[in-house]
């Protein structure tokens, strides 16, 4: 394998963990300061067990000490002192991150932000909140208000902070594509110098801060953009074959007012859920967030396509129900069902529609969870896993199927990376946000026929929405 450091390096010669715990507790009181190893371990995993590839990893870092700031001001004075102390910084919300984007690999302070979690105030067409607000505490918010959020990942009670940095959409995408697509509209964020402070951004320069894992600067308050209220709801169809509820991806994404989200299944997923009677067992099962105007033509459109809807249902919780069954967390479902068996690539393109057989036939045990986002069908290609080896050997299957992908098997900054690198160059001259998660990705290779190993960014083209905080 390839080196792998930080760019810039990190200056990590002398850090200096007694004092800057310390400091710490004259900051924020014994309360707000952990270094106990129950507490530190915590703060060092997240969700990439999802990954077998890094699960055979794990563990890939233990913090020393954890922080607790209980607002934005309180962020900026912790980062200030850490970086005084020469101590890294990894930026934390509630750790349901897939790719181990939160996990200290060099050790230091992990920034817990979940106690700054203020929705601050709502506006009409925006909404400002700290760092560590779940996206329900958002949408709740803004629902007060007569307004939504233009979007959620799939767990819900992700920060704000974390599904900015590390996230790109969810529900909603299929109208408004990823969080980095309009959806932010300002940015507090702490740059990586002694004297850090708020550093209020807005328009295009908040964008680059926005899926980079904190390397460049760590989010502190964000401002977001809503949109006025909708009658949701919950909509649930079952069919004979996967084909038939293949052939409604793309229309019910063009059905107007645009669904917040669809996403369909083969029977293994149902199988694998709770007792539903709206995703019966044996049938292939989809689901949509709708607007009310539409469940009669959708209604149609799936009797026409030889299936039957199984229920419809208003209210806020049968949509966060949906939204817990797309994108990632149907990986989830199936590994719970299924131990030690599956793992997933996440894909998108036309082919997943049209050339469905050949998609399933790139892994063994082939199935796709199907959405829609922004005009176009994308998923999670599960199969059994086997190695690294094997999951990388696909990768070259689905180009030559027109598929694009995304490795959710690395935890390496793989959008705009070089916008990142040239931003923390500036932000981060020590290399202390996030140490090793901002890497060259030419200097990354894949594994070659062993399990594990570090994972390459994949060829992209697309934006999931993977789950995190």
């Amino acid at each position: 394998m390839t080196d792998t450091t930080t760019a810039p390096a990190a200056d990590l010669a002398a850090p200096d963990l007694a004092a800057l715990e310390a400091e710490l507790r004259e900051l924020l009181g014994d309360r707000g300061v952990s270094v106990e190893l129950a507490a530190r371990e915590r703060a060092s995993l997240d969700g990439s067990r999802l990954s077998p590839v890094i699960s055979e990893q794990l563990p890939l870092g233990l913090a020393d000490l954890v922080a607790y700031p209980a607002d934005a001001e309180q962020v900026a004075v912790v980062v200030a002192a850490a970086v005084r102390h020469g101590v890294p910084v990894t930026p934390r919300g509630k750790g349901t991150g897939n790719y181990g984007q939160a996990i200290p690999m060099q050790g230091g302070l992990v920034l817990d932000l979940t106690r700054a979690r203020a929705v601050v105030e709502v506006g009409d067409g925006w909404l400002t909140a700290e760092a560590g607000a779940t996206m329900v505490a958002l949408e709740q918010a803004a629902t007060k208000a007569g307004q939504q959020i233009l979007m959620y990942p799939s767990t819900a009670q992700s920060t704000i902070g974390g599904f900015l940095a590390g996230g790109s959409g969810g529900t909603g995408s299929i109208k408004h594509g990823s969080n980095s697509m309009g959806f932010v509209k300002a940015l507090d964020v702490v740059h990586a110098t002694p004297d850090a402070g708020l550093v209020h951004v807005e328009g295009d320069d908040a964008q680059p801060y926005v899926h980079n894992y904190g390397t460049a600067g760590v989010i502190a308050r964000a401002t977001v953009a809503l949109e006025p209220l909708q009658d949701w709801r919950g909509f649930f169809a079952s069919f004979d074959t996967f084909e038939q509820a293949l052939s409604l991806i793309r229309p019910f994404a063009d059905l107007e007012p645009t669904p917040r989200l669809v996403s369909a299944d083969l029977p293994t997923l149902a199988d694998a859920l709770p007792d539903d009677p709206g995703i019966p067992a044996g049938r292939v099962s989809l689901r949509g967030i709708l607007d009310a105007a539409t469940v009669d033509v959708a209604t149609r459109m799936v009797e026409e396509a030889g299936g039957r809807v199984e229920d419809v249902r208003e209210g806020a919780q049968t949509s966060m129900k949906i939204s817990m069954m797309s994108y990632n967390h149907p990986i989830e479902w199936l590994q719970k069902a299924y131990p030690d068996t599956y793992f997933h690539v996440e894909v998108s393109g036309d082919a997943l529609v049209d050339r469905i057989d050949e998609v399933h036939a790139v892994y063994p045990g082939g199935m796709l969870h199907v959405e829609s986002q922004h005009g176009r069908p994308i998923g999670m290609l599960a199969g059994v896993y086997t190695s690294a080896a094997d999951v990388w050997a696909g990768f070259a299957k689905l180009r030559a199927l027109g598929v694009g992908y995304h490795n959710p098997h690395q935890w390496f900054v793989d959008y705009e990376p070089d916008r990142t690198r040239e931003l923390a160059a500036t932000t981060d001259p020590r290399g202390l946000l996030n140490p090793g998660k901002l890497v060259d990705p030419a200097s990354v290779t894949a594994p070659t026929g062993v399990k594990g190993g570090h994972a390459a960014p994949g060829a992209t083209g697309i934006d999931t929405g993977a789950k995190v905080s």
